[in-house]
């Protein structure tokens, strides 16, 4: 039977300062709910164990025997949940006042909800568009080719980005990422945890695409806030995240998409995702930023309007 709550389930690798920020905010900010905060380390070389084990003894820390990942990561967390509820967290994260309480209560109310997340925030209080749609392979080569910026408004990107949404405003929808994503017990146990066929890439666009084909219920809860720094782990590595990205995108398209298509269009799309790899190393090493991903990678939404 659960034990508490809610398990909320970090996974670390090599964010020390902002693994503190995150954890400090969690205690400081949740309330009238029974929690339970398990971080998992993935081979962290930055003392960020060390630093959890001095500072957060109420912490409950699994170092994984070898790196798992991202998605194998969050599935160890799971494994030793004992909440009613399990809560996917990045490191690089901090809560605003009662966002999970907000989001305990949420999935209380609506007992049909498989899946939730809050609403997400930019360090400067902008909003970050945290939602997407299944618009297929060929929009998503359009948005790396960056053809919302050359082409504001383009029916082909804005149907990946959902960019008629109101982020004011609860409801379901088709795909929220596992920044703060909270799961029913019952969700995974009847239907499984994170694909770890995707490993690092991937894994919340599977595990939503996977929930919609059960006819799953995923909702976006604006009421709760939590502030996003942004792929702080994913940007450590360059090239070697670039081409494991892709990767994940091709074993994404091979497994969801392309049975779908004739062969000359499953070879059109394995090449655009090809020139989508070379065109994101070109971009890296020509580029001054070096940021694998800058962060959420919507346009503005001056840009939808």
């Amino acid at each position: 039977m659960p034990g508490c709550d809610l398990s909320v389930i970090v996974a670390s690798y090599n964010t020390k300062q902002f693994l503190k920020e995150c954890l400090q905010s969690i205690y400081q900010n949740t309330s009238q709910i029974t929690f339970e905060v398990i971080v998992v380390d993935d081979g962290s070389k930055d003392g960020s164990p060390e630093m959890v084990r001095q500072l957060f003894p109420a912490v409950r820390l699994i170092c994984n025997e070898r790196n798992l990942k991202y998605v194998g990561t969050n599935n160890a967390g799971l494994r030793a949940a004992t909440g009613r509820y399990g809560l996917l967290l990045n490191s690089d994260v901090k809560l605003m006042p009662e966002a999970f309480t907000k989001l305990v209560r949420f999935m209380d109310e609506h007992t049909d909800v498989a899946a939730a997340g809050p609403k997400l925030i930019n360090p400067d209080g902008s909003l970050q568009q945290c939602i997407r749609n299944f618009a297929g392979v060929f929009p998503m080569i359009c948005q790396t080719l960056n053809l919302h910026k050359i082409w504001p408004n383009n029916p082909i990107t804005n149907r990946y980005y959902f960019a008629s949404i109101d982020y004011d405003r609860t409801q379901m929808v088709p795909h929220l990422g596992t920044t703060a994503f909270i799961i029913r017990r019952q969700t995974w146990e009847r239907f499984g945890m994170l694909d770890e066929r995707f490993e690092q890439f991937f894994g919340d666009f599977s595990y939503c695409y996977m929930l919609g084909q059960h006819k799953q219920k995923i909702y976006y809860v604006p009421e709760a806030v939590v502030m996003h720094y942004g792929s702080q782990s994913i940007n450590q590595n360059g090239i070697q995240q670039i081409r494991a990205l892709h990767k994940a995108l091709r074993k994404f398209y091979d497994i969801y998409y392309a049975r779908q298509h004739l062969y000359p269009l499953r070879l059109i799309i394995r090449i655009g995702i090809w020139l989508r790899e070379i065109f994101k190393i070109l971009e890296f090493h020509f580029s001054r930023d070096k940021r694998v991903i800058t962060g959420p990678g919507a346009p503005s939404r001056s840009t939808f309007n």
